[in-house]
């Protein structure tokens, strides 16, 4: 438990995981996947919650102060709007979806929601 409390500590690691979820969201949503073997109906909505609060999480992670706490949450969501347009637009593949934003903002604010009661401190928020 000590590691990974370190861990979550240490600003360097949260950026670069950051970074890592930052293009790994871009990279998935753009490419083109196969049809998945099993369909559950709106499992890419519980993806794409689960995706946008980790990627909240981190980089909230990576800037702890409170001054910048609204700033990663605006670039979270703008980045989940960016995402939905570039697939609409430079895929053929892909669709744009009003949903898939809403799960976006859904996992921006647990992902703050979490960090606030968790990670709670007095010089950050």
């Amino acid at each position: 438990m000590k590691l990974i409390k370190s861990l979550l500590n240490h600003k360097k690691i949260n950026l670069a995981i950051a970074v890592f979820i930052t293009m790994s969201i871009a990279i998935l949503c753009l490419i083109k996947l196969d049809t998945p073997p099993v369909n559950v109906k709106h499992i890419d909505k519980l993806e794409h919650i689960t995706a946008y609060f980790f990627l909240t999480l981190f980089w909230l992670l990576a800037f702890r102060k409170k001054s910048n706490a609204f700033i990663v949450l605006l670039l979270c969501f703008f980045y989940g709007i960016i995402i939905e347009v570039l697939q609409a637009t430079l895929t053929t593949y892909r669709s744009g979806d009003y949903y898939d934003i809403i799960a976006n903002v859904i996992g921006v604010f647990l992902a703050f929601t979490v960090f606030r009661v968790f990670f709670y401190k007095k010089d950050t928020f």
